[in-house]
């Protein structure tokens, strides 16, 4: 039985573990602390930043992945000189923790993204603002998600702030019609296969929806999509899934957002609505297994997050209201605008699926 080590005990972690139950593997987690999401199958509690901690739990392991990616290259690339198959490995991950090295690496490949410039100083922000209509989005380099790290600033002194730490990423703050997302798998060997091409939409910065596949999309949209997702796997060496977000600009570009080199929000919506979920081929990706089918098994999936808690008498509630939700709890506290699990509906006719997915998620509103 092979032994799949997660470092990060999140819900990404948590919903590994029925994945993982159902294909044979043992997964072990090494969690940050005692009561996190994934402290079901947390064999380990102690910091990722630290170098013996980690090489500790590796040592009982077959293959290292994760459900974060801010485990510091230090501590990634002692892992891989000790021998241990870290999926995806340190040369992969160093994209997703850094954006600026991200949007270098993506131009090398000639990714279609946003105009962007590293930027050093207010007169480089003054002179990014002035090409490009008086507004720019600025994100620190690393650590920003979920809406945190990102400003739309119209003056340099908006992030007066952060330009103290170092450098920043300043983009163009492209006119867009509406989000997506895709998700994309792939092995050691080079296998890879995409998920269908989903529609994700943010309030406050936060995923709140995903439909899939996303409505009212044109073959050459699904086909740019997929070719930048693979694009980028490939030329990354990403192992494992990848998540390409996207946005869908005003003028007909599809130009990449961000990336995650893990299971992703977006992706959720495969527990219930696809043959092979976004957990079970992470899995296989990372051990190198073959990779499974991708198709949906009804015509429409809808996912809706939930913040703040999802009490049992609730969940029951919900269940009861609408029968054809599944409704997943990630096993956090309580705490306002924190994600605390996601509610889904397949179906055939999407209004109809909109519909019982708000209808059951709606008894969790605060």
């Amino acid at each position: 039985m092979p032994v799949v080590g997660v470092i990060g005990g999140g819900q990404l972690a948590r919903m590994m573990i029925p994945a993982a139950v159902g294909l044979g593997i043992e997964i072990r987690v090494l969690a940050e602390a005692p009561d996190a999401s994934a402290r079901l199958a947390a064999t380990a509690v102690g910091d990722y930043r630290d170098e013996a901690t980690v090489l500790a739990f590796a040592r009982e392991c077959d293959v290292i992945t994760f459900d974060h990616e801010h485990v510091p290259q230090t501590v990634l690339r002692t892992l891989v000189a000790a021998g241990a198959a870290v999926h995806p490995g340190p040369d992969a991950l160093l994209y997703a923790q850094d954006k600026l090295m991200m949007r270098e690496r993506l131009s090398q490949l000639g990714v279609p993204q946003p105009d962007w410039a590293r930027v050093e100083s207010a007169d480089d922000i003054a002179t990014f603002l002035a090409d490009h209509g008086g507004r720019a989005v600025v994100k620190t380099p690393r650590g920003g998600y979920d809406g945190k790290g990102v400003r739309v600033i119209d003056d340099a002194a908006q992030v007066a702030d952060w330009l103290a730490d170092g450098p920043l990423l300043a983009e163009e703050l492209v006119a867009f019609e509406r989000e997506l997302a895709q998700l994309i798998a792939r092995r050691p060997s080079g296998d890879a296969q995409l998920w269908p091409l989903v529609e994700t939409v943010q309030r406050g910065g936060v995923c709140a929806e995903v439909i899939a596949p996303a409505p009212q999309t044109t073959d050459a949209q699904q086909r740019a999509a997929a070719e930048i997702a693979t694009s980028i796997a490939h030329g990354l060496g990403v192992t494992g899934v990848l998540a390409v977000e996207l946005f869908a600009a005003t003028d007909g570009r599809i130009l990449v957002n961000e990336l995650a080199m893990r299971p992703h929000n977006s992706g959720h919506v495969t527990i219930d609505g696809s043959v092979t979920s976004q957990f079970e081929q992470h899995l296989r990706a990372v051990l190198d297994w073959p990779l499974g089918d991708t198709s949906m098994l009804a015509p429409w999936g809808v996912m809706i997050n939930v913040f703040g808690s999802l009490p049992d008498e609730t969940i029951a509630a919900a269940l009861g209201h609408q029968p054809t939700a599944k409704v997943h709890a990630y096993g956090k506290g309580p705490r306002a605008g924190r994600k605390a699990g996601h509610v889904t509906v397949i179906g055939t006719e999407l209004d109809d699926v909109v519909y019982r997915a708000r209808a059951a998620a709606s008894h969790f509103d605060a």
